[in-house]
């Protein structure tokens, strides 16, 4: 199993950090038998909960210059009309996606095109699955302009869990459908916002793989 390059740091520390635990605990109390196995048990289910966490699995992306796919893997939570007022300025369909901790957490490009607005907000750390994550919590905001002009933007929202947001690109750079564009680590949630015309391809509570899954085609 491929492990993403943002969890193979975490993943070489870790063992060290839980020996350091353990002697450290060992000193002002010596753990018997149970306890000892007790304390291994559980750090060796942490770390491979650790390693599927990180985990990078590979897919094939077909490219549909139609279809909007999903950014990331994860459970429908919503889909309304509202007003975005960072960028678009006007109403959209917003699809917000909630991303367990169990979840693939890479994040791909929705569709194809060039970033014409990248912008990083810092902010607090409500469950994802709250309403006020999405105006509240730290987050990253980009925009997508297609060939034909179609803008879509989409956002990475950190959860209560998630305490850092990776983005790879740049704001004027080329980016195909379904490329990997960042990585959030430990429980996240990421939104879409569609044109009001799109003829949506998915419903709340609908399971989507990011890459693959088509939400919406514009």
């Amino acid at each position: 199993m491929k492990i993403h390059k943002e969890g193979k740091e975490i993943l070489l520390w870790t063992p060290v950090l839980l020996l350091l635990i353990y002697y450290g605990m060992h000193k002002k109390v010596v753990f018997n038998y149970r306890q000892s196995i007790g304390f291994t048990v559980v750090s060796g289910a942490l770390y491979f909960w650790l390693i599927y966490f990180f985990r990078d699995p590979y897919r094939i992306i077909h490219t549909q210059d139609q279809y909007i796919l999903g950014p990331a893997d994860g459970k429908i939570l919503s889909i309304q009309k509202v007003h975005e007022e960072e960028y678009l300025r006007e109403d959209r369909i917003k699809v917000s996606i909630f991303m367990s901790p169990f979840n693939v957490h890479v994040n791909r490009f929705p569709m194809s095109g060039k970033i014409v607005f990248f912008r990083y907000h810092p902010g607090k750390y409500f469950v994802a699955f709250h309403p006020k994550a999405s105006t509240h919590n730290e987050r990253t905001s980009i925009v997508i302009e297609n060939e034909n002009g179609q803008k879509i933007l989409f956002r990475q929202i950190a959860g209560f869990m998630a305490r850092r947001i990776k983005f790879y690109f740049k704001e004027g750079e080329a980016v195909q459908q379904g490329e990997k564009c960042g990585f959030i680590k430990f429980g996240s949630r990421a939104e879409v916002y569609l044109p009001l015309d799109a003829d949506m391809q998915v419903s709340v509570g609908d399971k989507v793989k990011g890459g693959i899954t088509v939400l919406a085609k514009i």
